[in-house]
């Protein structure tokens, strides 16, 4: 079963026996690989998305992995290990994130948009802090993605950002010239800090 459904979890949870030697599964927890969605349309046929935060619902439409939690510093990166970094950091800086939101390695403008969207939806945000190491993602092309998406969401919270990486240069000289309030940051510490400071005066 968990060959041919590209399971990624098959959990059975507890079972019991009963005295006549009968064998009941009482709970069972399934999980199933996204990528082999195509492969499986039976099963993703089941999904029901009422049951799910509607932010991750949204955020899965443009392929960014979004999950929404209980604070109120929003966090958009590219890479996993960056956000788990990210959130680490703003705790041990006294804040608390928002959100996990992966953009991944081939963020577009359009995917920036969308992700902001998704984080000024939550009420609970007071400030958006965005950690980008640009690669295959130039942080130009981010960077005019962050000014086109504060411009289209009338953002009004504290927006602080941290570019390293290709093109960081023209991304910075982009933000710079944008005319918006936008909190530039040196490294990871710097813009932590800031986004806690613009939370907590």
């Amino acid at each position: 079963m968990f060959v041919k459904t590209d399971a990624v979890q098959i959990e059975i949870n507890p079972f019991v026996e009963l005295d006549n030697g009968d064998v009941y599964c009482v709970d069972a927890k399934l999980g199933f690989d996204d990528n082999a969605s195509y492969r499986q349309e039976e099963i993703y046929n089941f999904r029901d998305t009422t049951e799910e935060d509607p932010r991750e619902v949204e955020a899965s439409k443009f392929n960014l992995n979004y999950i929404g939690m209980e604070g109120n510093i929003a966090c958009m990166v590219n890479g996993a290990g960056l956000a788990m970094a990210t959130m680490d950091i703003i705790k041990l800086y006294g804040g608390e994130p928002a959100n996990f939101l992966d953009v991944g390695g081939g963020a577009s403008e359009k995917m920036v948009i969308e992700a902001f969207k998704i984080l000024t939806s939550d009420p609970k945000v007071e400030a958006i802090l965005v950690n980008i190491f640009g690669g295959i993602v130039k942080c130009d092309m981010i960077a005019q993605g962050i000014i086109n998406a504060a411009k289209q969401v009338n953002l009004k919270i504290p927006l602080v950002v941290r570019l390293a990486g290709t093109n960081v240069d023209e991304g910075q000289k982009l933000m710079r010239e944008s005319g918006l309030a936008i909190i530039p940051a040196n490294n990871l510490d710097d813009a932590a800090q800031k986004a806690v400071n613009s939370v907590s005066k």
